[in-house]
């Protein structure tokens, strides 16, 4: 996957932020260790903390990969996935393109993944290969995509997908946004064939994969549900690409 050039400035924000979480926990865990044990002088034992205790570093244990969606979104399909992904507490990433937010629907649809956990991308204004364009240009499509998309969650998104996995390193002088491409690519926009696109992306994918999908296609909603059951009943658990790419 490509990093811009802040890329020191994030490696130093994720140690600080990691020594900051290792404290935390340390600290949440010294207090309910201490609690179970002013307990068990009075005979008491707090089931409560010890679940939570277990659970917390059950999760921390469990291989992290993130599931993207591209193109969207769109008022067919969309909300067939949100809803799968709610059922399944599953937080999954957008990558927006411009144009099929403007009607009122899918300016709904934007509000509701962001209510609903799911981080949301800039995918361009028109799905062009920047590469192709002029710098103006290029930073026009991702410029007013980013602005369509604040005017909905009040916040501008921090990462973006380049069409085509192209990406003008220039704009990075223009632009606080860093790209992010993929590892796992079951190419689910070249068939409708839901067997095909599960088995690709259940044997292909390790920790630390990003996923890429569409919801802009009933086959790939489809598969992305059987997706999520087939790996997490493997073990993963499946974030936003921030939380993977801070790892």
């Amino acid at each position: 996957m490509h990093i811009n050039r802040y890329e020191k400035i994030f490696s130093k924000i994720i140690s600080i932020s990691y020594f900051i979480t290792v404290l935390f926990i340390s600290q949440y865990f010294g207090v309910i260790q201490f609690n179970l044990k002013s307990s068990e002088t009075k005979g008491e034992i707090p089931k409560q903390f010890e679940e939570t205790k277990a659970a917390l570093q059950e999760q921390m244990e469990k291989p992290m990969i993130a599931l993207t969606f591209d193109d969207g979104p769109n008022a067919q399909f969309t909300p067939k996935l949100l809803e799968g992904l709610k059922q399944r507490n599953v937080h999954a990433t957008f990558f927006l393109i411009g144009e099929n937010i403007e009607q009122n629907s899918n300016r709904n649809l934007v509000k509701q993944m962001y209510e609903e956990g799911h981080l949301i991308g800039n995918h361009t204004y028109r799905h062009l290969e920047i590469t192709k364009l002029s710098d103006e240009e290029a930073y026009e499509e991702i410029k007013s995509t980013n602005d369509l998309i604040e005017s909905i969650i009040g916040k501008a998104p921090e990462y973006m997908r380049p069409p085509f996995g192209s990406w003008q390193r220039n704009l990075e002088k223009k632009l606080m946004i860093i790209p992010v491409l993929w590892t796992v690519d079951p190419l689910d926009w070249t068939t409708e064939n839901v067997d095909e696109i599960v088995n690709k992306v259940v044997t292909e994918t390790k920790e630390n994969d990003i996923i890429l999908l569409h919801d802009c296609y009933n086959s790939s909603v489809i598969a992305a549900l059987r997706i999520v059951d087939l790996l997490q009943a493997e073990g993963y658990q499946f974030v936003t690409v921030d939380k993977l790419l801070l790892n």
